[in-house]
């Protein structure tokens, strides 16, 4: 399985019937390809739209109905379209139950990095700083590290998305959450180890006792209480 798909099935564990979901252009567009089955949830665009559903097939895209980043859509049975005005109304009116977004970097204390200068990595911000600003919950799905650098870093070196945390990040490494501000590991994907996970982020990571048990004989129980500088936590 690749990187990405394997970042989006993870990512659609965290949904729930119901949800209002915003997803952001490049791997979070894959999260509505592994919906659970019976699970209903409403995914929107934030250019003004509620009810896409998977990525089409080829050969079926439609030139009028994209994402916010222009990619082709589907629209599922009772989808709903809107102008900008509405759209930004419910992301700032704080509606949205989740959103996922991509990421350039994150530091860690959680905080997210995902726009340049236009002409550079990505064209620009996008909706990204009211998304982060707004949902009242937010996902970060990337790789974990670009060019052999970690995308997981202590400060980022890019301009802040927003200084609020995201609650969670997920790789095709490991899942990270911020507990207490602190960068925290909370799951390895199948068949890495923690000290895997700890060679590939330049953030300090706090690995809990408590995951030695679930991971078992896949890490050193000697090193689960250090961090990716080597120092105890």
């Amino acid at each position: 399985m690749d990187a990405q798909t394997l970042i989006a099935r993870r990512i659609a564990r965290e949904l729930r019937d119901g949800m209002l979901v915003n997803l952001g252009i490049g791997i979070p567009t894959l999260v509505a390809n592994f919906v659970p089955e019976g699970m209903h949830v409403f995914f929107q665009s934030e250019n003004g739209l509620i009810g896409t559903g998977p990525v089409p097939e080829p050969g079926m895209a439609l030139p009028w109905l994209t994402d916010a980043g222009g990619r082709p859509v589907t629209a599922l049975p009772g989808a709903s379209t809107f102008d900008s005005a509405m759209s930004f109304g419910l992301i700032r009116g704080g509606h949205l139950d989740l959103t996922v977004l991509g990421g350039l970097q994150v530091d860690q204390h959680g905080r997210l990095a995902n726009w340049m200068i236009p002409g550079k990595m990505v064209p620009g911000m996008g909706g990204a700083m009211d998304l982060v600003a707004g949902a009242r919950r937010v996902i970060v799905a990337m790789q974990h590290s670009a060019k052999g650098r970690s995308k997981i870093v202590r400060e980022c070196s890019l301009p802040l998305t927003s200084d609020r945390p995201v609650d969670l990040v997920v790789t095709e490494l490991a899942v990270i959450a911020f507990l207490d501000g602190q960068a925290t590991l909370l799951e390895t994907a199948d068949g890495i180890t923690i000290e895997q996970v700890l060679a590939a982020t330049e953030a300090e990571l706090v690995v809990p006792h408590e995951l030695v048990g679930t991971i078992g004989a896949r890490t050193n129980p000697e090193s689960v209480s250090v961090s990716s500088t080597g120092e105890s936590v």
